[in-house]
């Protein structure tokens, strides 16, 4: 459309202008005027304001007219075309001598921001990309036809906002901690040429929402694994965040515990089930492996009846089919030392049966008994699996007490940081990405679930 008048004629509200091509365009009050279609597929937009009188911003007198000048924005792209905004701002002199202003463009932030290459909807359509598709910054950048460091110059400050932003920590119930690895290269210094400690501290906003259901989000990722970076991060937030904190999620680690205790002693602490069922998992493979050397001198092969078993000592009993109840009868009974094995997968299924009775007063029954009888266990393994859950009594037995508060939603949120690293394909400065994984992760838009 070279010449607007010919589009404008179907147009009777306007004789200048296209109404229904500044609807699809959709730029405020911004007018188009031009536009094309370039031999690569691109599309050239030119838009302007109307003609009308115009304030000095510094000093409110109306200001003379001194023509147009254009810039060129990128916007975002219409179905597989990426656009070009060709925008003829307006520009004015103040007619008050005294005033220090002189000269002035027009702006209008709803478009672009001074001096910005692109659109403020290109940005809200990059961070939208990168929240929702999970699209990486370059892929992004093609889409655009732009540099990398052009995208990212103007995303950053956005999501800085929003991190700096302290109305995303209202309402925060229950806390999840887990420890990340953010990348294995150096961890020397920054200044000497590493990328600092790769053990990262995440906690993540386990509330449920008004159905019970858990909404988890990542709040933050701070460098170390320690009581010191949680405890830190803990007061960083304030009485009022510490005080509205009502349970607390974390795996068997003595260093967040610590934390809690120390910045968080009115919130009740969770041991995560599925660690306890790991670790129950982890000890009847201990004994097998045990046997199985004790018994035959070697390693598992095929053929050998513990081997042959490996994987269905893994599931749970509910899992089982009868073909494979009777492979694992049939296992315990080839020799009188299997019974070790048969006792410890016993003993792990009843720490995965206390987790998953339907009613929690009789779950808690069966996982007080598995800490009054396996710490006594005869078969070494199983003692020691009794010892971890003793040590944490209370935030053991809290899964009961607190509706089935657990770190799922934690470790749930560790695969999309997972996920949005690797379609990175790794990232080199810490700052990037904290703040990439709170945007993925959920921890800048509180009202969008992840």
């Amino acid at each position: 459309m070279s010449d607007p008048t010919g589009c404008a004629a179907a147009c009777p509200s306007s004789a200048v202008y296209c109404d229904r091509c500044d609807v699809l365009v959709g730029l405020g009050g911004l007018r188009v005027t031009a536009v094309e279609r370039r031999d690569e597929g691109a599309l050239v937009i030119d838009v302007e304001s109307p003609p009308g009188p115009a304030g000095c911003p510094r000093c409110g007198q109306v200001a003379e007219s001194r023509g147009r000048k254009q810039l060129t924005l990128v916007d975002a792209p219409m179905g597989a075309s990426p656009v070009c905004i060709r925008w003829r701002k307006r520009r004015f002199r103040c007619a008050d001598a005294m005033c220090e202003q002189k000269s002035f463009t027009e702006q209008d932030a709803a478009v672009a921001a001074p001096r910005a290459q692109l659109t403020a909807r290109a940005i809200s359509w990059a961070v939208g990309q990168m929240r929702r598709e999970n699209a990486s910054v370059q892929g992004i950048a093609r889409q655009l036809g732009v540099s990398w460091k052009t995208v990212w110059r103007h995303v950053k400050p956005v999501l800085e906002r929003r991190a700096a932003d302290e109305s995303r920590f209202q309402g925060v119930t229950t806390l999840g901690v887990d420890e990340h690895l953010w990348h294995h290269v150096s961890t020397r210094p920054v200044e000497d040429g590493g990328r600092g400690p790769k053990e990262l501290t995440g906690m993540v906003d386990l509330t449920r929402d008004a159905s019970g259901r858990v909404r988890a989000r990542l709040l933050d990722l701070v460098p170390g694994r320690s009581a010191k970076a949680y405890a830190d991060w803990l007061q960083q937030r304030g009485g009022a965040f510490r005080n509205q904190v009502q349970i607390a999620t974390l795996d068997p680690f003595a260093g967040y515990k610590k934390a809690l205790d120390d910045e968080l002693d009115d919130a009740t602490a969770v041991l995560d089930a599925f660690h306890v069922v790991k670790l129950g998992t982890q000890a009847v493979d201990e004994v097998r492996r045990r046997v199985q050397q004790n018994t035959l001198q070697h390693r598992g092969r095929k053929g050998d009846p513990l081997y042959g078993i490996r994987n269905i000592l893994r599931a749970g009993r509910e899992h089982l089919t009868d073909r494979q109840t009777q492979r694992l009868a049939a296992a315990f009974a080839v020799r009188e030392e299997h019974v070790e094995v048969e006792v410890a997968w016993q003993a792990a299924q009843q720490l995965r049966a206390a987790y998953q009775h339907a009613d929690l007063a009789a779950g808690r029954t069966i996982a007080e008994h598995v800490l009054d009888s396996f710490p006594s266990c005869p078969i070494p393994e199983i003692a020691r699996l009794g010892r971890t859950p003793t040590q944490w009594r209370d935030a053991f037995l809290a899964y009961w007490t607190t509706e089935r508060s657990s770190n799922g939603g934690t470790e749930a949120v560790n695969g999309l940081i997972e996920l949005a690293r690797r379609v990175a394909r790794g990232f080199t400065n810490y700052d990037n990405y904290r703040l990439r994984m709170l945007l993925v992760a959920g921890g800048l838009d509180p009202t969008t679930p992840t």
